[in-house]
């Protein structure tokens, strides 16, 4: 066997590996995102920019893509096909450019992105007297973060004309005067900023071996363009 030969069947196999490994972290995401949907089922009245059912559809998309990806580059790896690899550096590529452009928009942007949110959240409980999905979906919340309205429990005065919604207070009261005061979307946000960490490592990870995978992608091509020359 030919030194550029065993270089290429070593490419191949490292980027195998580090493909299977992206593959089976494009799985741990989209488990996420359905554990997260299900968790937060009684919530799917809500607009998606409540923060944890939005999460969980980042988290369904991005699991999905990253899937197809690793297979698509674990498949380009053992077919030693230049089609199958530039493709799969193309598609990663952009992915990893994608995730990069949102982070920085989300981080940028936060306090715009909250308001846009929480306004969204407020246009939607004019309904609440109206659709019984809504009106559900707002008495779990409020139920399970023990908060009231979006903002501030006073959110509700022109929906339900200077009153509160039962909810808003302990299980079993029929009328609700007080409330609690805490907000909902930021005990919602709060939620999930405890509950993300592990989630987070585990991106970073997967983002590393995005970058590998790019690297042993493009050199895989390379090699396979050189070896092909040698043959000819």
């Amino acid at each position: 066997m030919s030194v550029s030969r065993k270089c290429l069947c070593c490419v191949k196999y490292l980027m195998f590996i580090f493909n299977l490994i992206f593959w089976l972290g494009g799985c741990g995401l989209f488990g996420v995102g359905v554990w997260l949907s299900f968790t937060q089922a009684e919530f799917s009245s809500l607009p998606l920019s409540f923060p944890s059912l939005s999460a969980a559809n980042l988290l369904l998309v991005a699991g999905g893509i990253t899937m197809v990806t690793g297979f698509l580059g674990c498949l380009g790896a053992m077919k030693e096909q230049r089609c199958l690899l530039i493709t799969f550096f193309v598609i990663l590529l952009l992915l990893v450019l994608t995730e990069v452009t949102l982070v920085l928009v989300i981080h940028i942007f936060h306090k715009e992105l909250d308001s846009k949110a929480q306004g969204q959240l407020k246009e939607g409980m004019m309904i609440y007297t109206t659709d019984d999905g809504l009106r559900k979906s707002w008495d779990n919340v409020q139920k399970m973060f023990k908060c009231c309205g979006v903002s501030n429990k006073t959110d509700w005065y022109d929906v339900l004309n200077g009153t509160l919604p039962s909810s808003c207070c302990s299980v079993g009261t029929n009328q609700c005067d007080e409330g609690w005061s805490e907000p909902c979307y930021q005990k919602a946000r709060q939620w999930l900023l405890d509950n993300i960490p592990s989630v987070l490592v585990f991106g970073v990870c997967i983002g590393i071996v995005q970058i590998l995978a790019l690297a042993f992608s493009l050199l895989m091509y390379c090699q396979i363009v050189g070896a092909e020359k040698y043959l000819d």
